[in-house]
This record gives structure tokens, C-alpha cells and sequence, in this order.
């Protein structure tokens, strides 16, 4: 909790008691001051900025925003995976080859050049940024979905297990309630 409550809630919970009084009518939202601010990348790049993980300097900082907006190109390309997990497992595969496969053939070399040339564990040489934290996530949630996920990607499970290594996260992440992706 950076801000004071953290709030999980329930499908039926956020349409009965949430929806109408967030400013899109959706979550992710972050409340600051009484104020809110809706859209993921809208709070992360605030929180960055806040807290200091937003690179170095301006032009990092822009670098960072060029290669989120990337990574946004990458998920429009691939499939959705909460329908993904819907589907039967002829359907999933022939979704992800068609899909998930080129997206990555095309995306991912990018990404991990980007780490590679940090040389820090980090997708910059500033350290840790807001996009670490959020490609952490993604990458956990992709290994949830396709099991030979890290397998297929392991400079991408070093990266997660470098984020969550951080001690500023530990208390966070032990006490966190558990959601299924």
C-alpha cells in the first residue's frame, strides 16, 4: 500500500458499489489526495515519477514511455488471455501459433536486448523503473497461462525474480492477497 488502502473487489462488488463513481467506469484506479486517476499506465507512470522510478534523467524517461508503448503494440498483437483460457486446447493452440508465437517472434528480441544491455538484471541502467515492475507482472501472468512460458524465456524469469527480489517489495508481497491472473 503506497497511498493508504489497497482494494480487491469482486466482479459483483465493483458493479454495485464501485463502477458508476469511477471516472471511466472501470479499474484500475488510483486514489491520491481524494482525487482519481484512472488507466494502468497513467498510474504507473505517476507512481514512477513519485517514487523515483521513472529513469534518470528526461530522456530516459522517454526511453522508458518508448518501450511501454512498444510493449502495448506487443499486446495488441497477441491474443487476449483471459479468452485464451476459455477455449478448448486445440482452439488455444492453434490461437497461440497464429497469435502469441509471431507476436513474440517479432517483440521479444527487443525486450531482451533492452535487458541485455542494461546489464543490471533491469530493462534500463538507471536501476529499477516502473516498467520493471509492470513487465514483472506480465510475465508472471503469461507464465500462469502457458506453463513453458520462462522455460521458452528465461531472461524474462531472471527479470521477475530480480523485481521481486527487491527489498522495498518484501513486505508487500508477503502480505498480499493471492489472485489467480
Amino acid at each position: 500500500m503506497l497511498f493508504g488502502r489497497h482494494i480487491r473487489l469482486t466482479p459483483e462488488e465493483f458493479g454495485k458499489d464501485y463502477k458508476s463513481k469511477m471516472p471511466n467506469g472501470q479499474l484500475p484506479v488510483l486514489e491520491v489526495d481524494g482525487k482519481l486517476l484512472p488507466e494502468s499506465m497513467a498510474i504507473f507512470r505517476y507512481l514512477g515519477r513519485k517514487f523515483g522510478l521513472a529513469g534518470k534523467d528526461e530522456w530516459e524517461e522517454a526511453q522508458i514511455d518508448a518501450l511501454c508503448d512498444s510493449y502495448l503494440d506487443f499486446m495488441q498483437e497477441k491474443p487476449a488471455f483471459r479468452l485464451v483460457a476459455t477455449l478448448g486446447e486445440a482452439e488455444k493452440e492453434a490461437l497461440m501459433k497464429e497469435k502469441f508465437v509471431p507476436a513474440t517472434e517479432k517483440y521479444f528480441p527487443i525486450y531482451k536486448k533492452y535487458l541485455a544491455e542494461a546489464a543490471n538484471g533491469f530493462f534500463f541502467k538507471c536501476g529499477p523503473t516502473w516498467f520493471d515492475f509492470y513487465l514483472a507482472e506480465m510475465h508472471d501472468s503469461f507464465n500462469n497461462y502457458i506453463p513453458d512460458f520462462y522455460q521458452n524465456h528465461p531472461e524474462f524469469k531472471a527479470h521477475s525474480e530480480k523485481v521481486h527480489s527487491l527489498q522495498q517489495l518484501q513486505n508487500y508481497l508477503k502480505t498480499r492477497p493471492e489472485t489467480k491472473h
